[in-house]
């Protein structure tokens, strides 16, 4: 009877050990190269640290939501915010949906892998709709906190591809998004702007892909002061240009 108690025992401790030691970790392989593997514990999962923002282009947002789930189409975003304010989430958001395309920003060449893409459900040619706007509010200091996205890191399709994407289009409230901490703003009277710093310099500076000088001067223009023009920077777009890279210096 005695052996038996300390056999029961024994198994017991035995199992608990056996459900205690840690699990080895599967290691999926990416390369042909020799490897040896030794598993660690120590790593989460990779988290957003932009959020760029789109208009669909479109009319209704059923319409959109056709285009951003057909495997044909291969194009995605994380969130579709309907006209009435619906919120519709489309792709995980570790995940990484196809929504910014060959894009650059402040060095960063592949935004695709450190953003959440949001669509807008407006044709471009239209002020945003207000229960959408409340809505995209809502979703955005959901993302801030929980990601700790820099408030400088939230951004237009327009902002990113300059010259090929006009998206959100000069009808997009940038200023109200930014009183709320989502996105750089800046008021007059705004610092004078260095008279050695070109006009690329500064846009190179704030983010903007330079290579295509006219193009990344009107996504600056769209966003910041709600107009559709290429051509050389004034003196006042020179000193807000210069505002808002100090201010991105100081966050």
């Amino acid at each position: 009877m005695m052996w038996r108690r300390l056999s029961a025992i024994l198994f017991t401790f035995a199992v608990a050990a056996c459900t205690s030691l840690p699990q080895r970790t599967v290691l999926q392989q990416y390369t042909s190269l020799p490897l040896i593997e030794r598993p660690s514990a120590n790593f989460g999962v990779r988290r957003p640290n932009f959020v760029i923002i789109h208009h669909t282009a479109g009319n209704t947002a059923e319409d959109s939501l056709r285009t951003l789930t057909d495997p044909a189409m291969e194009v995605s975003s994380h969130y579709l915010i309907g006209r009435d304010g619906k919120l519709y989430y489309l792709v995980d958001e570790l995940a990484r949906a196809w929504h910014a395309g060959d894009s650059y920003w402040g060095g960063s060449t592949d935004l695709n892998s450190a953003s959440i893409g949001i669509e807008l459900d407006n044709n471009g040619d239209e002020a945003f709709a207000e229960p959408m706007i409340d809505a995209l509010l809502l979703l955005l200091e959901d993302l801030k906190i929980r990601y700790k996205i820099p408030t400088a890191n939230f951004l237009g399709h327009g902002d990113i591809i300059p010259g090929r994407k006009v998206d959100p289009s000069r009808w997009f409230p940038w200023q109200r998004l930014a009183e709320r901490g989502f996105g750089l703003w800046c008021e007059p009277p705004y610092p004078p702007a260095p008279t050695d710093a070109s006009d690329a310099f500064l846009l190179a500076a704030f983010g903007y892909d330079v290579s295509n000088p006219e193009a990344a001067v009107g996504a600056f223009r769209r966003h910041f002061l709600g107009e559709e023009s290429a051509s050389a920077l004034s003196e006042r777009d020179r000193t807000l240009l210069h505002c808002l890279v100090m201010r991105k210096m100081d966050r």
